[in-house]
């Protein structure tokens, strides 16, 4: 049997533990629902820690992660831009909501025991929800960025005193699709912040047509040349010209009428196979293989007469040129000595009264006229279209343009425009001098297509010196402006 004294001590050690119990449940309780009142322990919204903080406090973090400026390097420049500058705004609301959502599907004495316990589940992340303004973005980048810190290419020039260009410096374009990708990323993570920007090489930029004029011009002063010159040239992928007379220093306006030997057989080809079906008999071809290749006279005038129409075979020939818009191309006699003049033409380039070179009265050119023409052959055997198309519908073929200027590249003499050329450009020409009733060489001329890594062009050159032009120093003046344009066309290839 207990003692009374036994029993008390029993009943008020019992009652300390009941308070101490009831103390310690109500200082848990008590801390418990101070923890309730900010986010769980491991609480991560957007990829930012927000455990113990309340919704106010959370949100001021994550206005303070994401408001950290993204740094672009650009090269060697560095940039840094406010998030809001870019387009981006978080929205908090949403995640702050998503992530107190959490809390309170959680039953508060359910949740309490597990807590007692150290049992509370880990909170589930909130992912960042925030939009990006992609056309200010894209916007920022086209109109702040690229025109700053894009490096535009330098321009090829001449080499003073000689045909040789110096390469430019190639520059840097922006890539902005790939930027917009990479500051989107970085804008939506709280720690990579920097993005490094790509660009795309730009190539250095070839000089422009009239820097190539001007360099022309140069080595015609450079070569002590005191005679006239017209030069014509046609890009064939771009269509830019340049027609230019030049005499010593001085510029003459172009369209200057010139003998034109042995560059007409270029027309008297194209009239030929204007008259055939295709295939050409091989007597036709055979002739022009021998007019054409080896410059011989008697074949073209064969053409004209069994092809054209007898003895007013030139003048057939020239209703064809002028039937494409050549009013300056004419034969108006056959070559074979002492052949009759059939008419004398008139032409606006032969009327001038600012300059003449006394060209033959039979035959007669302009370079812009011979260049035209080649663009026309050149068209015709690329696509099957051009003048001969429009004006002769049907009547030449691709296939017979592709044979005339196959024996254009045939003519290959290695002087003139070929002279300045690497060895195996391919190039079609036709070139043409002529001995005067004085016995002396007062005109040249050389007529080309010529096809190149850099692009393709027509090159026609045609000289005159009314004392007499002596062959071997305008040989290698013609040599020299061909190699000047074949560099402007192929600079660092």
């Amino acid at each position: 049997m207990r003692s009374r004294g036994s029993l008390s001590f029993l009943r008020w050690a019992s009652l300390g533990l009941i308070f101490i119990a009831v103390v310690f449940t109500g200082f848990q309780l008590v801390r418990y629902s101070r923890l309730r009142a900010t986010f769980a322990p491991g609480m991560r919204i957007a990829g930012v820690p927000m455990g113990g903080l309340t919704q106010e406090a959370a949100a001021e973090r994550l206005v303070q992660a994401y408001g950290v400026p993204v740094e672009l390097y650009y090269d060697d420049a560095v940039i840094q831009v406010k998030p809001q500058v870019l387009g981006f705004e978080l929205d908090l609301e949403l995640m702050l909501a998503a992530a107190d959502l959490q809390r309170i599907n959680q039953p508060f004495w359910g949740a309490f025991w597990s807590y007692l316990w150290n049992d509370l589940p880990s909170p589930q992340p909130v992912p960042l929800s925030a939009s990006i303004a992609e056309d200010r973005l894209r916007s920022y980048l086209s109109s702040e960025i690229a025109p700053r810190y894009d490096r535009p290419p330098s321009e090829s020039v001449p080499i003073a005193g000689s045909v040789e260009f110096s390469p430019g410096i190639p520059g840097t374009s922006l890539d902005i699709d790939r930027a917009v990708v990479l500051i989107e990323e970085a804008l939506r993570s709280p720690g990579a912040r920097t993005v490094n920007l790509t660009y795309n090489q730009v190539s250095a930029q070839r000089p422009s047509f009239q820097n190539l004029e001007t360099l022309i011009k140069q080595t015609i002063d450079l070569s002590g040349f005191d005679g006239l010159t017209e030069v014509y040239l046609l890009d064939l992928q771009t269509e830019q010209e340049i027609n230019f007379a030049y005499q010593f220093g001085t510029n003459i306006p172009p369209g200057i009428a010139f003998t034109a030997a042995s560059t007409v057989k270029i027309p008297i080809m194209v009239s030929t196979y204007r008259r055939f079906d295709s295939p050409t008999p091989d007597y036709i071809t055979n002739m022009v293989a021998l007019m054409i290749e080896r410059s011989e006279n008697d074949p073209a005038d064969r053409l004209m007469e069994q092809v054209m129409g007898g003895n007013l075979g030139p003048l057939e020939l020239t209703k064809d040129m002028q039937a494409l818009g050549l009013e300056n191309t004419f034969l108006s006699g056959y070559f074979y000595p002492g052949a009759p003049l059939l008419v004398r033409v008139s032409t606006p380039a032969n009327q001038r009264e600012d300059i003449s070179t006394n060209p033959d009265i039979y035959n007669q050119t302009t370079p812009a006229e011979m260049g035209m023409l080649m663009n026309d052959i050149y068209q015709c055997a690329e696509t099957g279209g051009g003048s001969f198309a429009a004006v002769w519908p049907g009547q030449i073929s691709q296939a017979e343009c592709q044979q005339m200027i196959d024996y254009l590249v045939l003519n290959d003499i290695p002087m003139l425009l070929r002279a300045g050329l690497p060895e195996g450009t391919r190039i079609g020409h036709k070139h043409g001098w002529i001995q005067e009733s004085d016995g002396l060489l007062h005109s040249m001329a050389d007529v080309a297509i010529i096809y190149t890594p850099g692009g393709n062009y027509v090159l026609t050159i045609f000289m005159y010196q009314s004392n007499q032009l002596v062959f071997d120093p305008v040989n290698a003046l013609v040599a020299d402006i061909s190699r000047a344009v074949y560099n402007y066309y192929n600079i660092g290839k």
